[in-house]
């Protein structure tokens, strides 16, 4: 049988040793990081940095990433980087073509080679930042099992973790059955309270954010941004504030009864909707408790139910045919937020809700109406629900031939599998049934109804959002229906590879090895959504769930948040590389070399044709245990289904248009005629292996350079809405954020090649290992160190207007200058304990702002002047262990952020959990515990 082996290379050859970078992690090492989730162990790899995962987008509604474990090398994308099961491609789980590890079979994984360097030129499309290979026992013979449950400090967290793989031969071997089931269960870290309550207890939260002065106030020398806490937002409260006109600064509490709001900052209103001592949209202090900051989930849940089997049959003595199969649902919730913030709405001051206080004032004022926002604190969380079921099939045959007196070995396989994602959104409200809600009037024998007779005639129910009350159910059902958004996904992959390696004829150096291939894949995706969110006019596409209603717009868009779209999109690869690796020299006094090179051409029925290769060598020195290893490559990522061919989402958003705080549509589109980004990826490293100067020591230092030209990307709205102001007409075409109709203003984003990525630094691993023994002492150490330092990481937008953007070092991000991970461990006889350090260095907030407290330059769109710009990182203690109970059972512990350090504050300009989770632990100490069983 041939084994699959990712080694940045295609090629498995005796005395090869590739140029390419490449992590291992064993069995051994997943079981001592005791994840219930492998990707978890994984993604604390310094080279992986902004992966997915159930801590992030956790606060998000559209973006359909919520639970998804994808991994992203370099901080450059889990689209930039490759996931592969057993060397081959896997059925993506999401419409950006990425993976979900969470549908992988776990407990069959005997290692995951982490290649850090471009692999397009081998193993094609997506390799830009690296390959990431998680490779099965083919071969397991036997029973094994695990078993673990574990929870936070806080309490909840709490996890199950069940795992079940067999393996048995016949027939002498020649068949072979290897099947496995698991299901885990994280309960995650669900939605905390309005103001500063946060989930389970925690304290940490103290509403972080960056208060901003308007540009052009800017000429006194003090800073444009200010770093805060206690952000207090002045246009909404828990349960309503006028925030315009003469009564500005009312707000309502127990019953609707007014009282007077607790701007903070000393801030009074000025009744045109500014606050004295205030920038919008915040103010320091005061009546904190109807910020939402604290409300988001931290971690999602997230459960997994996976069925794994695989037979092979050995047809002659070299030929062996394999079948596979793998069935998997992972399911995730999340809840963005608590209750629904809305600002710009207009109560009539003869709405019936209306206390009579108010209504007197306003009589006195001579107003019939006043500007309100409101967090809507009756309304409760949120939940976005995301389930992915995978059923995957391979079959392949492996095996070795020899021809013209050269052995071959061939490795071919299809594979087709499906993914199938429903999300469905609860507890949402369609915005123009509670704008017509609360339009109230009285009705006849003075009961409050609708004022709008249309909304009337299709079920309007009146709604008092004024205040603390109890919310009719009727109004509540009328308002956040009980079928909500939804979105039903397909995604299909066919794939049928054809590999042959072999070593044809020699030099004095050695064998010539080459490896060559073809491939063929098909990637398909089908999107159908609810009506009101994707605007179909059909009247027939409305149904009992969904009933046509003259208030909800045919265009869509309906929804608070989570209006998906329909929509579908195809193409197909053909693609065929060669490769070789030429020894050059083999000599007692110089050493042995090596030289790797790969081409692979590839053509995409979307954008045409593309060439990707590699270029490399090793030399092995004379000197005893030192290497050196230099590659150069050409990567590709060609554009994926979302970016060519992704329907309309729409999300809601706030951005500053001229000091102002804008809520705005943020409208998401395809772009069909994208083309391959192309990147140059350039590495150079030695390697100190085992000296005999220092017997068990390793060492690697890897320098690299990834430059990607024609980059797939799109500016953030806020970027956009700046470059408007700053005159750029094109931007402002794409945009409306002047309209005072509730909405209806919208920043328009879409993907074009016109970024560019540079991102440089270097890797370290280093590995000692000692039998303590020597030293009298007792058992065995290991100490592992892996580190990556960033030291530059700059793109460019592309948009003229722009300036480059330098985020290695920016915390709020995921490439810290510095990310590394430690490990000691000792064991003896059948004892094993284990201690993990996780550090990120210090950063910044922006490599762009200039820190200043007085006498600041004036600020500019591209460096803004802030009073404080540094953000802290942080180092993460955790401790494990494991003792062998009997021959056959190893019970272990596992605690992580061993002295619950809570994480480092992220403000931003808007309203946000204030938290990084790409970096920081968001979830506190957690306690572990479990059983392995084998037989």
């Amino acid at each position: 049988m041939t084994e699959v082996v990712v080694t940045g290379s295609r090629i498995n050859s005796r005395g090869f040793t590739q140029p390419t970078p490449t992590t291992t992690v064993t069995a051994e090492d997943l079981e001592k990081a005791s994840q219930p989730n492998i990707f978890q162990a994984i993604t604390q790899m310094p080279a992986l940095q902004g992966s997915t995962g159930k801590t992030v987008a956790a606060n998000g509604t559209s973006s359909g990433a919520q639970g998804l474990s994808a991994f992203s090398l370099r901080g450059l994308g889990a689209i930039r980087t490759l996931t592969l099961l057993d060397g081959q491609r896997v059925t993506p789980a999401n419409i950006t073509g990425v993976t979900d590890v969470s549908q992988f079979p776990q407990l069959l994984i005997k290692r995951v080679d982490v290649v850090t360097g471009g692999a397009s030129a081998s193993y094609g499309s997506d390799a830009v930042g690296g390959v990431i290979n998680f490779v099965t026992d083919t071969t397991f013979e036997g029973f094994k099992a695990r078993l673990e449950g574990g929870e936070s400090k806080y309490h909840d967290n709490d996890t199950v973790v069940a795992q079940f793989a067999g393996g048995k031969s016949f027939f002498d071997g020649r068949l072979r059955v290897i099947g496995s089931v698991e299901y885990n269960r994280e309960a995650g870290v669900l939605a905390g309270d309005f103001g500063l309550n946060q989930a389970g207890g925690r304290d940490w939260f103290n509403s972080p954010a960056i208060q901003v002065r308007p540009i052009g106030s800017t000429t006194d020398g003090l800073p444009q941004y200010r770093v805060i806490q206690g952000a207090q937002q002045l246009q909404y409260a828990k349960y309503g504030l006028i925030t315009n006109g003469p009564l500005q600064g009312i707000a309502f509490g127990v019953n609707g009864a007014p009282r007077q709001f607790q701007y903070g900052s000393n801030g009074v209103a000025t009744g045109t909707g500014a606050v004295t001592n205030c920038f919008s949209p915040f103010c320091v202090g005061g009546d904190l408790s109807g910020i939402i900051g604290a409300s988001p989930t931290l971690a999602a849940r997230l459960k997994r139910k996976v069925a794994y089997g695989r037979v092979s049959l050995k047809a002659t003595d070299n030929d062996e045919i394999y079948f596979t199969v793998n069935a998997a649902d992972a399911y995730s919730l999340n809840q963005p937020n608590t209750g629904e913030e809305k600002t710009g709405l207009t109560i009539q001051c003869e709405n019936p809700f209306v206390p009579a206080a108010i209504k007197a004032s306003c009589a006195t004022a001579g107003i019939t109406s006043f500007a309100f926002g409101t967090s809507n604190g009756g309304f409760g969380p949120i939940a976005v629900n995301i389930k992915r079921e995978q059923a995957r099939f391979v079959l392949g045959a492996t095996g070795n031939h020899q021809l013209f007196g050269t052995d071959w070995k061939y490795d071919a396989y299809y594979a087709f599998g499906t993914n199938r994602i429903k999300l469905d959104v609860d507890n949402i409200s369609v915005t123009s049934r509670y704008n017509a809600a609360i339009d109230a009037i009285a009705g006849p024998n003075g009961v409050a109804i609708c004022r709008d007779p249309v909304a009337r005639a299709n079920g309007c129910v009146p709604l008092n959002v004024i205040g603390q009350v109890a919310l009719d159910p009727a109004a509540l059902a009328y308002v956040l229906p009980a079928n909500g958004p939804f979105q039903r996904s397909k995604q299909i992959e066919s794939v049928a590879s054809f590999n042959v390696t072999g070593e044809p004829f020699s030099t004095w150096a050695g064998p010539v090895a080459i490896a060559a291939g073809a491939e063929w894949r098909e990637e398909d995706y089908r999107t159908i959504t609810d009506p009101y969110g994707d605007g179909l006019t059909a009247t027939a596409h409305y149904n009992a769930d969904y009933p046509a209603d003259p208030l909800v717009r045919t265009t869509g868009n309906n929804w608070y948040a989570g209006n998906y779209h329909s929509g579908h999109g195809y193409y197909h690869v053909v693609e065929g590389y060669l490769e070789a690796n030429v020894p050059v020299l083999k000599s007692d006094t110089l050493g042995e070399a090596n030289i790797n090179g790969a081409v692979r051409q590839t053509k995409y029925s979307t954008s045409g044709d593309v060439t990707a290769w590699k270029l490399g060598g090793s030399w092995k020195t004379p000197i005893e245990g030192l290497r050196f290893r230099a590659v150069t490559s050409r990567d590709i990522r060609a554009p994926n289904l979302s970016e060519l061919f992704a329907p309309p989402v729409v999300t809601n958003a706030t951005v500053l248009y001229k000091g102002v705080a804008t809520n705005v549509l943020l409208q998401t589109i395809g772009n069909a005629n994208l083309r391959p980004e192309k990147a140059r990826n350039t590495e150079i490293g030695v390697v100190l292996a085992e000296p005999k100067w220092l017997p068990g020591f390793s060492l690697s230092v890897d320098y690299f350079d990834i430059k990607v030209n024609g980059a797939i990307s799109t500016l953030a709205a806020q970027d956009l809405v700046d470059l408007c102001v700053a005159g750029n007409q094109e931007i402002c075409s794409a945009m409306l954020l002047t309209s005072t109709t509730p909405n209806t203003n919208f920043v328009r984003v879409q993907a074009f090649n016109v970024a560019s990525l540079r991102n440089k630094g270097f890797d370290i691993e280093a590995v000692y290992r000692k039998n303590l023994e020597d030293w009298g002492l007792p058992g065995q150490v290991q100490l592992r160190a892996l580190a990556t330092h960033t030291s530059s990481f700059v793109t460019k937008s592309g948009v003229l207007g722009t300036v480059p953007v330098e985020s290695a070092g920016v915390n709020v991000g995921n490439t810290p200058d510095w990310k590394a991970t430690f490990t000691q461990t000792w064991t003896k006889d059948k004892l094993s304990l284990s201690i993990f350090e996780r550090w990120i260095s210090d950063g910044v907030y922006s490599n762009e702002f200039v820190e200043c407290t007085s006498g600041c330059p004036v600020s500019t769109v591209a460096h803004h002047t802030i009073d404080n710009n540094q953000m802290k990182g942080a180092t993460y203690v955790d401790v494990g262990g494991s003792y062998e109970v009997t021959a056959n059972t190893t019970a272990y512990f596992k605690i992580d952020n061993l002295f619950d350090k809570d994480p480092v504050a992220s403000p931003t300009t808007n309203v946000s959990p204030g938290v990084n989770p790409f970096l920081y632990d968001v979830i506190g100490r957690m306690y572990r515990a479990g059983v392995r069983l084998k037989f």
